[in-house]
């Protein structure tokens, strides 16, 4: 059984930075492919990022090309999602989640509980 922690989510101005921490446990983190999701109120839960067993490839959506960046530490077994330039448009819960790459929430078995970024001044 995969378990997931986000953390690092807040209050930020436009156009400032965070970094999301997804810490993991159960598993070998080295091994399982990971994405991130956000989800905003009244809206589908949406894609933002993932990437391939140890991070050889990454997907963005188009939402998140060059302004976030995911990475992974498998030696902290955490994953983490850099996000730069942030815009109001970017406030919603963000998840991570385990199991699979693909671009469709619905596919990941694992999920963590979220944590609420919102940009706004």
């Amino acid at each position: 059984q995969v378990r997931l922690v986000e953390s690092g989510g807040g209050l930020v101005q436009p156009g400032g930075s965070l970094r999301l921490s997804c810490a993991a446990s159960g598993g070998t983190f080295s091994s399982y492919p990971m994405g991130w999701f956000r989800q905003a109120p009244g809206k589908e839960r949406e894609f933002v990022a993932a990437f391939i067993r140890s991070g050889a490839m990454t997907y963005y959506s188009d939402s998140a090309k060059g302004r976030f960046t995911i990475s992974r530490d498998n030696a902290k077994n955490t994953a983490y999602l850099q996000m730069n330039s942030l815009k109001p448009e970017d406030t919603a819960v963000y998840y991570c989640a385990a199991g699979d790459y693909r671009t469709n929430w619905r596919n990941y078995p694992y999920w963590g509980q979220g944590t609420q970024v919102t940009v706004s001044s």
